[in-house]
């Protein structure tokens, strides 16, 4: 149990580091027609298209997709390594409700199977990056609950 709750707190950390390589890696290669060449898309370019469009849409999405998880990730490191703190739990719980990257992940899952009418498509390596990064928090989090009997 204490090997399991080790793996958990290391992993944890090491999400500290890749999700910020996953936000920037690219997700997907798109292009308009086969003829052009592709463009890279991820997470950071989203946004910053995002920034040029619709400011309040991009400060949203930031809030959800990149701060929520990051605060999220932290304040469960804080609950691993740190004393006991009764409240972390629930910010951690509130925050993942606000980390909206899964639901983020599910619908660019969606959008690629659906595929775009015109153009072309290519998954790109930090798709799978992120997937594993939310994968792994969403089982982080269901693994550091407290226990009932705890309480």
């Amino acid at each position: 149990m204490k090997r399991c709750v080790n793996v958990l707190r290391y992993l944890n950390l090491l999400l500290l580091v890749l999700y910020p390589i996953a936000w920037s890696a690219p997700l997907m290669r798109a292009g308009l027609l086969p003829l052009f060449g592709l463009e890279e898309i991820s997470i950071l370019s989203g946004i910053q298209q995002l920034w040029n469009t619709d400011l309040f849409l991009a400060l949203i999405v930031a809030l959800f997709a990149i701060l929520a998880p990051i605060a999220k990730t932290a304040i469960l490191a804080i609950i691993h390594f740190g004393p006991h703190w009764g409240v972390g739990h629930r910010v951690a719980d509130m925050l993942g409700r606000l980390a909206m990257a899964d639901i983020f992940l599910i619908a660019l899952y969606v959008t690629v199977v659906k595929g775009v009418g015109i153009g072309r498509i290519e998954i790109a390596w930090g798709l799978y990056l992120f997937t594993f990064c939310v994968m792994a928090s969403l089982l982080i989090s269901w693994k550091t609950q407290p226990s009932e009997n705890s309480a």
